[in-house]
């Protein structure tokens, strides 16, 4: 297993995870989620792998010739608020793992791979967003050494 920035060749295999990851977030709020939905199409994950601003790391497997997980971030930068620090982070916006392969580490060496990679780049932080619902998701960041930066909150109308 390896990480790599993704390529164009990686896209139909997304394309599979994208739809995993919708689903788990259906089953949890069905009421937001479309099951068997995906966040991005094949154009627009194209797009996102030709951005410099919208990393995109796959961990490949190498022995099965398929993405076994995904990381996708997004570059932000505050440079120009008169209210917060200058700071640049690296904003993780969908990280996934094939449903059949969770449990042996490649969501760590996914996450791993994203702070070196954030570290060496220089950015101030990592940031990253999880439904309340999505406990295995929460667990696992927390065992990465994430805490609570804020929260937001919602009273459905």
């Amino acid at each position: 297993m390896k990480i790599r920035k993704a390529l164009e060749s990686d896209i139909s295999d997304i394309e599979r995870l994208l739809v995993q990851i919708c689903t788990v977030h259906s089953e949890g709020r069905p009421d937001l989620f479309k099951n068997g939905g995906q966040k991005y199409d094949a154009q627009q994950i194209r797009d996102i792998i030709a951005d410099d601003n919208k990393p995109l790391f796959v961990a490949y497997d190498d022995e099965n010739k398929r993405v076994a997980g995904y990381a996708m971030c997004v570059i932000e930068n505050t440079q120009g608020s008169t209210a917060l620090c200058n700071i640049k982070t690296l904003y993780l916006d969908d990280l996934c793992v094939d449903s059949s392969l969770r449990g042996r580490g490649i969501g760590r060496m996914l996450f791993d791979y994203l702070v070196d990679f954030a570290e060496r780049e220089g950015f101030y932080n990592l940031t990253l967003n999880v439904w309340e619902c999505n406990e295995g998701a929460k667990r696992f960041y927390e065992k990465c050494g994430l805490s609570v930066q804020k929260t937001t909150l919602e009273r459905i109308l």
